[in-house]
């Protein structure tokens, strides 16, 4: 069962009455129709399937989340027999209106409120929160400010100490931190019924795909030790690369059509670091049945150990980034080398990922097909249950050590011990330089 905090509307609702602030830069309250999944997209160009194709905004997890939990089938009243309860709290909405231009109390505001309303809770006390989550559809960053700086970036939700007793779920996790969750970003695809899925998937293993492999983004220049100008290099000379640029205005980018339509004619779809270690872009790639590539172990082996193998080598490629920035090694040569049957085996593995990678649409429910929601939601009840089971045997890990939490996700089951790893180079805190720069 799960128990659902009944809570005032300003720590949800409220806010999607004032789509119009929720975003500097975009008028959220078309993203917010449909229960969170935006516009239905037309199927002009037979790139979509005719139904259950939304402009869904990249970070719209938060009303999709909260619309899917009504439809649970075992909601409770009664806290007392609930193995997780929820927060609806629309985190991600709440920070993303005072990210830009306001004062840290004004971006914390809610934060604080929210936790002095729950801590007054009876249900509160039962674990003193180890069993409430809550869904946040932004990358943790923005919930870990780490100082009282004005000039600092975000909230500090993720370091209030009962935050740190709940689960957050985010799309982008903190490496080194134990109390948030990383689950898929939404793609455009909400399927309604398990046939949607079926019919989608037979379509994804029957498409002739031309190009090697392709590229959809904007360089960095600003950031020196971003790859990504590299990587657009390697797509324009190479005859069997594809690039799709995202540079100036209105670009093919944002066209999910454009996407789609790409990463269905690739084999393989390069997936670097963004801004911050994931991007979106991952998901619609292998909704597309294309392999993604990735050169930090960030952008998804430590993120989604939830709902993607943790043998990663079964549906994606990894080159370390220094093989590209250091070595400029070529990944036409890298991707060419895999045999065919290898590729097709890769493919079939991401294409069987799909329905735990898409958010259903929240107004209706799938046959037998667990989604992203059903199991992120099993891992927090899962997670509950064995803390539960740990306190009353006694068995809490004293050598549990926080900052290696990456390494803890990536255990197989019952082992409990971390030592050193080969991607330990990718995670190590960065040291100040002479200059006073991390």
């Amino acid at each position: 069962y799960i128990y659902v905090h009944d809570l005032p509307s300003r720590f949800n609702e409220d806010m999607l009455k004032e789509c119009k602030s929720l975003s500097l830069w975009t008028n959220m309250c078309k993203f917010t129709t449909n229960a969170g999944l935006g516009p239905p997209l037309e199927n002009v160009e037979g790139v979509f399937s005719d139904t259950g194709w939304y402009a869904t905004n990249q970070f719209a997890v938060d009303v999709i989340f909260s619309n899917r939990m009504k439809q649970y089938e075992c909601l409770t009243e009664d806290s007392s027999i609930a193995a997780a309860i929820f927060v609806p709290f629309y985190a991600g909405f709440d920070i993303a209106r005072y990210l830009w231009g306001y004062n840290i109390s004004r971006r914390d505001a809610a934060s604080l409120d929210l936790v002095d309303w729950l801590m007054k809770r009876p249900e509160w006390n039962i674990m003193n929160g180890k069993d409430h989550f809550l869904v946040a559809g932004r990358i943790t960053w923005d919930f870990r400010r780490l100082s009282e700086e004005e000039s600092d970036w975000g909230n500090k939700l993720l370091f209030l100490p009962a935050a740190k007793n709940m689960s957050m779920l985010v799309v982008e996790s903190s490496p080194w931190n134990a109390n948030d969750f990383g689950i898929p970003y939404p793609t455009y695809f909400h399927p309604a019924k398990d046939a949607d899925v079926f019919n989608w998937q037979d379509r994804m293993r029957g498409l002739e795909r031309k190009w090697l492999f392709s590229f959809a983004g904007a360089p960095r220049p600003g950031n020196a030790k971003s790859i990504r100008g590299q990587l657009i290099e390697q797509c324009r000379s190479s005859p069997v690369g594809k690039l799709l640029e995202c540079d100036f205005g209105e670009s093919k980018c944002h066209s999910p059509s454009s996407i789609m339509q790409m990463f269905q004619s690739s084999q393989f779809c390069l997936q670097p670091q963004g801004d911050s270690y994931t991007r979106r872009s991952a998901f619609d790639s292998m909704l597309a049945g294309c392999i993604p590539v990735f050169f930090h172990p960030g952008s998804a082996y430590t993120q989604y150990t939830w709902h993607l193998p943790k043998n990663y080598t079964k549906y994606s490629v990894f080159i370390p980034e220094d093989d590209i920035r250091k070595r400029n090694m070529s990944i036409e040569e890298i991707l060419g080398q895999i045999p065919p049957e290898q590729v097709k085996i890769m493919r079939e593995e991401v294409i069987s990922l799909i329905p735990g990678l898409v958010y259903a649409d929240p107004r209706s429910k799938l046959e037998t097909l667990k989604d992203a929601f059903d199991v992120a939601v099993q891992a927090v009840i899962n997670k509950v249950t064995n803390l539960r089971k740990d306190i009353i045997e006694d068995h809490i890990d004293k050598n549990f050590i926080e900052e290696n939490s990456w390494k803890y996700a990536l255990l197989d089951e019952g082992k409990h011990e971390v030592g050193a790893h080969e991607w330990d180079p990718f995670f190590s805190k960065p040291k100040k330089d002479d200059s006073g720069e991390s």
